[in-house]
């Protein structure tokens, strides 16, 4: 039988079965992740987040100095 048909019909045969393959793989895949999504649901409450100290930071260091080059020009 596949002696018989063109070489564009046994292309077009291989590429419909491929995409059906595809396709039923790709609803396999969605099925099995939802299932692992209602068997494992994910943890309600996040975890704290770590408690800030400000003594081991120095980028945010702020002063009561303000120096402006302006001020020390004579108008």
């Amino acid at each position: 039988m596949w002696k018989d048909k063109s070489p564009g019909v046994k292309i077009l045969w291989i590429w419909t079965i491929g995409t059906a393959a595809v396709l039923v793989a790709n609803v396999a895949t969605s099925r099995v992740r939802d299932l692992n999504k209602v068997l494992n649901p994910p943890e309600e409450s996040p975890s704290p987040p770590p408690p800030h100290n400000p003594q081991t930071t120095t980028d945010n260091f702020m002063t009561d100095k303000f120096i402006d080059s302006n001020l020390d020009e004579e108008n």
